[in-house]
């Protein structure tokens, strides 16, 4: 049985693929913890074990007997030489089979990100890996950005008119339980995207429809932005990752969609629609 390691298993793509795994007969999951067991993992039955990426002595125990590695960068760990290289040089040490790393979609054209530096790392300690380069995060939209959607009834984003080929991260999850089981997809990097590109007044005018409640697209200057993100007390590099990002996306390089997502899972990628009444609608309504 491949025993298969998910760090990052309480977030948005590691705990539904958590979940794929657990209930996979073939398949012997461990999910990394970072501090405490959540009751749902617990009531699954989910096997745990400690783990932190800035403290070593818990990686032999996480690697230990295991056959894969399914990763994402925490977005508060903005310096991969020390947050990331230490861990990365342990699964060498452990001969894994397969790593597979959430990346960034165009990251092969911007060497500036955090991810692009992590596929080089992995490259570099030759690594048998599959990188998923996934477009921007529906489930950001409630998480990054949930204040203001929830708290003001709007999208402060500075990403100007530029369109954006959402994704969520339900379907990441199930194109990674993929790449893990099918053997072809080693040593390849795929650009994950949702049907349609999509700009974000659009987004509002699509939550509006759905919540019954106008929301609004502020579209904030990238300065602003980060001035206001910067008052709000998030961290310097977690701030400056977003706005590179939404550099990028100004730039046009966030609205490529591609046909990988379905021919990975044989149907459609979940549209924007059905995000916002399986998840912006409960986010939106619940008590705070």
């Amino acid at each position: 049985m491949t025993k298969v390691l998910v760090l990052g298993s309480t977030g948005n793509i590691g705990w539904p693929l958590v979940q794929r795994l657990q209930a996979d007969r073939v398949v012997d999951v461990v999910a990394g913890v970072h501090a405490h067991v959540p009751e749902a993992m617990q009531a699954l039955g989910v096997a745990t074990v400690p783990f932190n990426f800035l403290d070593p002595t818990t990686f032999d125990a996480a690697l230990a007997g295991v056959d894969k590695l399914f990763f994402v960068r925490p977005p508060q760990l903005a310096d991969p030489v020390h947050d990331m290289l230490p861990f990365l040089t342990a699964v060498q040490a452990h001969a894994l089979q397969q790593v597979v790393f959430v990346s960034l979609q165009g990251v092969e054209k911007n060497p500036m990100v955090p991810h692009r530096k992590i596929e080089q790392m992995i490259l570099d300690l030759a690594l048998p890996h599959t990188f998923l380069r996934p477009s921007f995060f529906m489930q950001n939209l409630i998480t990054s950005h949930g204040t203001d959607l929830r708290e003001r009834h709007d999208l402060f984003i500075p990403a100007g008119n530029a369109k954006t080929s959402f994704i969520d991260c339900d379907d990441i999850a199930a194109a990674a339980q993929v790449v893990l089981k099918e053997p072809q997809y080693l040593g390849q990097a795929l650009t994950l995207t949702g049907a349609e590109a999509l700009s974000y007044a659009q987004v509002a005018t699509l939550m509006t429809a759905g919540l019954g409640t106008p929301i609004t697209y502020s579209k904030p200057g990238l300065w602003r932005f980060r001035q206001t993100m910067r008052k709000r007390g998030l961290p310097k590099d977690f701030v400056n990752v977003m706005v590179m990002l939404y550099v990028i996306t100004r730039l046009g390089n966030a609205k490529t969609t591609t046909d990988t997502l379905p021919r990975l899972l044989h149907r459609p990628p979940h549209s924007f629609a059905e995000f916002v009444q399986t998840s912006v609608v409960p986010f939106f309504n619940a008590p705070h």
